[in-house]
């Protein structure tokens, strides 16, 4: 799968405003507070995603989380 266009690496913090713009998105996605923060809720549900769909649980978004949270975005649409 290519990249969703809204992810663009790995994102432990935040540093650039697409950064936040990814972290809204996989934050909408998942229902939970839309920050654009790292913070403890959004790695949480981070963690909670990456164990449910099999990924390795790192709380960090990163590049097969960002693919998970798109397949769930478009299953919803």
């Amino acid at each position: 799968m290519v990249a969703p266009s809204w992810w663009d690496r790995d994102v432990i913090y935040p540093t650039t405003d697409k950064d936040r713009e990814a972290i809204v998105h996989a934050q909408r996605v998942m229902r939970c507070p839309e920050t654009g923060i790292m913070d403890q809720i959004t790695r949480a549900h981070i963690q909670g995603f990456q164990g449910l769909f099999g990924i390795r649980v790192t709380g960090i978004l990163d590049l097969p989380t960002a693919e998970a949270i798109e397949r769930v975005r478009h299953a919803y649409a």
